[in-house]
């Protein structure tokens, strides 16, 4: 059976070749933010769920918590695993179904690790997994691009040179409410396609996901300052919800 475009694309080594230069500071303030807005302490169970290599779960963890970091890709979680101890674990886990192993009181979902999935339906079962896995008054921080102004700013091509491979980029929104990303690049004679595929999912979407979810909605943020979230201008949605 062919794989999943995620399942292919994270497994990939150019994948993070591509996003090596990512802003590790600005993720580390965004994480520093989120745990003092929302309390958060070292007798708190964290999931850090879609935590490709585990930057974000690793950081988590040098600051004290407990945390378990889930991702689909097993070549993720394999590279993740050299820097687990007593409080800090990884799992291979498809969000889509159920993680029963714990309960957790804060899930962070962050920089767009959603969208991902074909159907709406498959988008909603995996909301109610992750709902599942909160302990009675457990947090979810969905952190998703700004889906209005995204569209808005689509550029429809882009060339990015990064450790000598030239990676060209095409973007479009499909008929279907997808971003669609075709990254195109030759490595040693060889060429190579990857796609990216994430659904366009509106504020409006998402609050439909958490009430069937019985999740409620406790603030939406618009940037990693967690200012105030507007339609028009906010770069991101960071949704924080509560399990009911």
């Amino acid at each position: 059976m062919k794989k999943e475009w995620f399942g292919e694309w994270f497994n990939s080594p150019y994948y993070h070749i591509l996003y090596k230069n990512r802003d590790n500071a600005e993720a580390r303030k965004f994480i520093d933010n989120l745990t003092a807005h929302l309390k958060i302490t070292t007798e708190h169970q964290l999931m850090d769920l879609a935590c490709g290599k585990g930057r974000h779960a690793i950081y988590l963890n040098k600051q004290g918590f407990d945390v378990t970091g889930l991702d689909l890709s097993d070549e993720n979680i394999k590279h993740a695993r050299q820097f687990a101890n007593d409080k800090l674990h990884f799992e291979v886990h498809d969000m889509r179904l159920p993680f029963e192993h714990q309960k957790f009181d804060f899930i962070f979902n962050l920089f767009t690790s959603f969208g991902y999935f074909e159907t709406t339906h498959e988008h909603e079962v995996a909301i109610k997994s992750v709902a599942r896995a909160l302990k009675p008054k457990g947090k979810l921080i969905l952190d998703f691009f700004n889906t209005y102004k995204v569209i808005n700013d689509l550029k429809p091509h882009e060339i990015k040179k990064v450790d000598g491979i030239e990676f060209n980029i095409e973007k479009q929104l499909s008929d279907a409410g997808y971003i669609i990303k075709d990254i195109h690049f030759t490595y040693e004679g060889e060429q190579y396609h990857f796609t990216e595929k994430v659904k366009a999912i509106k504020r409006i979407d998402f609050l439909e996901f958490f009430k069937k979810a019985e999740l409620k909605v406790v603030n939406v943020f618009g940037d990693y300052d967690l200012s105030p979230y507007t339609a028009e201008q906010s770069e991101r949605m960071i949704f924080i919800v509560e399990k009911i």
